[in-house]
């Protein structure tokens, strides 16, 4: 693989301290979405006590689906959602009605939104009176963007994104132009090679700056190779440590990424200088298939 120069200056901004991020590995397709609920509710809990707020960004694909239950999580673990307190931004979004089938937020809200109490203006969704100009489209909702950092101290508190087959997270495809950008938090794309082509995305000025927690999961074999090339290195975290980070029947280990990052997914690093201890940034959360050789020497 050929990196990018904007993987290269990652890598030599990165080389002389190895960026860790933690690996957590549940048995099976059907218990990942506890894996990731258990993350999601602990980051609500301390966000809401911090700074009385929870901004969370949600991307398409299979995370609707995961989410589906989470409401059920936070009954069974006896914590208060408190949704009201809830600020929904979409990590990227295809520029359609949002009653088209390809739109993430009608996924969002058939899965998750629309079984929980966040008020309406605090689901941020892109304005639906300029989806024939993509350039509008991606600069309001940077404006959506701003106004939600600015709620929670200027982060994210937690980013949940997926990672497809090719690498890609958000709408920040390998090879394209995007990876390079630097100034703009929400960026337009017209050449999507996924359809639909017209989309925009949170772009690595929001992601790896102003971003408390990154969540990615996965599930299934198509993940193994992408989880392959990005880790230099798994290393168990220990069952004293594990407790941090898992439920009773999830795994977690310690990765190392790999210099140059191989995929888009792989350049989300963000520095979080709040975080102090064993706390990490980056979590994947994926199942045993996706995980598949990468730790069957070890305990799982």
């Amino acid at each position: 693989k050929q990196p990018s120069d904007f993987c290269i200056k990652l890598q030599m901004s990165t080389s002389a301290s190895p960026y860790e991020a933690v690996l957590v590995v549940a048995p099976t397709k059907s218990t990942l979405p506890q894996t990731l609920h258990n993350e999601i509710i602990s980051v609500c809990k301390s966000s809401v006590e911090s700074r009385g707020c929870f901004t969370i960004g949600l991307s398409g694909g299979s995370i609707p689906k995961f989410l589906s239950t989470l409401r059920e999580s936070f009954d069974q673990r006896k914590v208060d959602p408190r949704f009201d307190k809830w600020h929904v931004i979409l990590a990227d979004e295809r520029i359609v009605s949002d009653t088209d089938d390809d739109s993430n937020i009608k996924s969002l809200r058939e899965s998750f939104l629309a079984n929980v109490e966040i008020p309406e203006n605090q689901i941020h969704s892109i304005d639906q009176t300029l989806l024939s100009d993509s350039g509008a489209v991606a600069a309001s909702y940077e404006e959506n963007v701003k106004e939600v950092l600015k709620l929670g101290g200027g982060k994210i508190d937690c980013l949940v994104l997926g990672f497809g087959p090719d690498g890609h997270t958000c709408s920040l495809f390998p090879g394209h132009g995007l990876l390079t950008e630097q100034s703009r938090f929400v960026s337009p794309i017209e050449d999507s090679p996924k359809m639909p082509p017209r989309r925009i995305t949170l772009t690595f000025p929001v992601l790896n700056e102003a971003a408390r927690i990154v969540l990615f999961c996965g599930a299934g074999a198509s993940k193994n190779s992408i989880l392959k090339d990005n880790f230099a290195s798994v290393v168990d975290l220990g069952k004293d440590t594990t407790e941090i980070y898992t439920n009773d029947t999830a795994t977690a280990y310690k990765v190392t990424m790999n210099d140059p990052p191989p995929y888009p997914c792989a350049m989300v690093r963000p520095i979080n200088k709040e975080s102090t201890g064993a706390n990490f940034s980056v979590k994947w959360l994926v199942d045993a298939d996706a995980a598949g050789d990468l730790v069957t020497s070890s305990n799982l």
